[in-house]
């Protein structure tokens, strides 16, 4: 009986962690470049499955009460799948069609400056002449340099990243890629960093200017699923209530006979 109340107790925080990536899912719907995420769950036959196979602990009897039999929490996952184009007219705003990533030199509030990546596309042109973003962080070129460019010069920028003004190349904006995106994760400010083991690759990816990469969220599908998701928790805390009436019953009523 006191099992049921872990059982639903453990649905009710993996509904919990669903519901805090829906809504922040839903936050970013209308963040430029921003991907999704998801959330995966592992059901108590298959995490038994793993630790009979382990062998790494000794096979040794446990109490019945030191077994978990709801649902434990997976790993959270981000879908990089490319979002749909919105064209702007503007020259500077970018877009990657294809599989890689802008690379943004980004400073720290501690001063520490690193290589960040992200597929937000939204740039300008400062009147010193140099591209950055919303935060003011500079794109980077093929050398791992700022760009620079004559804010009084009309600009093109080719689909391969390359930059012309007065038809001269300017220089040429870097696009990264990596052999496996589970060497990524996310640091905030629509940012992406590496983690050990991470592979950079040549992109195949195209630069469009004049257009911005919208999200991949889809909010019709997110809210269907955050239905799902308050409907799932609200049957496991009647299943709590459900119990909880009952051991009143077994402690207030059973006892007396």
């Amino acid at each position: 009986m006191v099992k049921g109340l872990y059982t639903a107790y453990t649905g009710m925080i993996n509904e919990q962690n669903r519901m805090d990536i829906l809504t922040n899912n839903l936050a970013n719907s209308a963040t430029t470049g921003f991907k999704k995420e998801g959330a995966t769950s592992e059901a108590f036959s298959d995490v038994l499955a793993y630790r009979i196979k382990d062998t790494s602990e000794a096979n040794i009897p446990k109490a019945l009460g030191y077994m978990n039999m709801g649902v434990k929490i997976g790993e959270n996952y981000t879908d990089y799948s490319q979002g749909a184009f919105q064209g702007t007219d503007n020259t500077f705003d970018l877009a990657l069609a294809g599989d890689g990533f802008f690379n943004v030199e980004f400073t720290s509030k501690a001063g520490e400056t690193k290589t960040m990546y992200t597929r937000d596309g939204n740039f300008t042109l400062t009147a010193a002449g140099q591209l950055v973003n919303k935060n003011g962080d500079f794109l980077l070129d093929t050398n791992g340099n700022h760009i620079t460019l004559d804010p009084l010069i009309e600009t093109r920028i080719e689909r391969n990243g390359g930059i012309y003004q007065n038809g001269a190349l300017v220089t040429t904006i870097q696009v990264s890629d990596f052999e496996d995106y589970n060497y990524l994760e996310k640091y905030g400010e629509n940012y992406l960093q590496t983690v050990e083991g991470a592979t950079e690759i040549a992109s195949d990816a195209t630069v469009r200017s004049g257009y911005l990469e919208a999200s991949n969220v889809q909010v019709v599908s997110e809210m269907v699923e955050m239905i799902s998701v308050t409907r799932a928790y609200e049957t496991n805390q009647k299943i709590v209530q459900a119990m909880d009436s009952t051991l009143e019953v077994a402690v207030n009523q059973v006892g007396k006979i």
